[in-house]
């Protein structure tokens, strides 16, 4: 009978499973994630080379004219060293890791989830898969607060290849597209882009694209010929939130 459990096993039949447990499943980037990892051993001993979690997400790359999604891994986080699982024993193992603060937030098509795996020699390595609610910290709330007080309302939101110029650590940038539906902006903009990149004072540089509505010959001229949008980058920090509504607002003016 052993002979045959350990045939199975090596197939994943009564092999040891893994239940990951989040202390919650909202986070901000920059939070601590805490939560258990449960291990149910099966019907033979088996050795765990590895625990690690791996947090990921989707983002659309384009090709031969056409966007399509592509799972990535935004962070593996070890979680182990090797140890043995008895046959039907159980064991906790709590683990801690930074949300990274380029992770997206939920919002539209952009989806985060942790996968847990178990390496274990000789067999099928089981997973598991938790999703998490990333919500903005205070200073992107606020940003988002200025956007809407100025009269914008966001029409999309969407990770996307970045170009060359814009690639960081990750081959994406998580983008947010506005669009003025009231305020001093309406009639005059097209739409408002920003994407967040965050930098080392715990702030954010914003890349804000301004796409002015054209006017007139020459405007139509502009919008045919691209020219019609401008790019600024501006630096934000805690210290800003007072006062984000009327700097954004005179940096949006200055180029509409």
């Amino acid at each position: 009978m052993s002979f045959f459990n350990k045939v199975f096993a090596s197939v994943g039949i009564g092999s040891a499973t893994v239940d990951t447990k989040l202390e919650k499943d909202s986070y901000m980037p920059g939070e601590t994630v805490k939560g258990l990892i449960e291990i149910n051993g099966g019907k033979i001993d088996q050795q765990i080379d590895e625990i690690y979690l791996s947090l990921n997400t989707t983002y659309l790359r384009e090709a031969d004219d056409r966007k399509y999604p592509v799972t990535i891994t935004i962070e593996r986080f070890r979680i182990s060293s090797p140890f043995m699982i008895g046959k039907n024993e159980r064991r906790e193992i709590p683990f801690t890791f930074r949300l990274p603060d380029d992770t997206p937030i939920s919002v539209g098509n952009s989806r985060v989830w942790v996968t847990t795996g178990l390496d274990i020699k000789g067999g099928v390595d089981p997973s598991d898969k938790d999703f998490l609610r990333v919500i903005p910290n205070s200073l992107m709330a606020a940003v988002f607060n200025a956007v809407d007080q100025l009269g914008f309302s966001i029409r999309e939101a969407e990770c996307e290849e970045a170009p060359r110029r814009l690639r960081g650590r990750l081959p994406f940038i998580q983008e947010f597209e506005f669009i003025p539906v009231t305020g001093p902006f309406r009639g005059r903009l097209d739409e408002l882009e920003i994407v967040f990149f965050p930098t080392a004072n715990g702030g954010f540089e914003l890349l804000l694209q301004v796409d002015r509505k054209a006017r007139g010959l020459s405007g139509l001229f502009s919008e045919a010929m691209g020219s019609d949008e401008t790019f600024v980058r501006v630096n934000v920090t805690n210290s800003d939130i007072p006062y984000l509504t009327q700097k954004l607002q005179t940096i949006i003016q200055r180029f509409s």
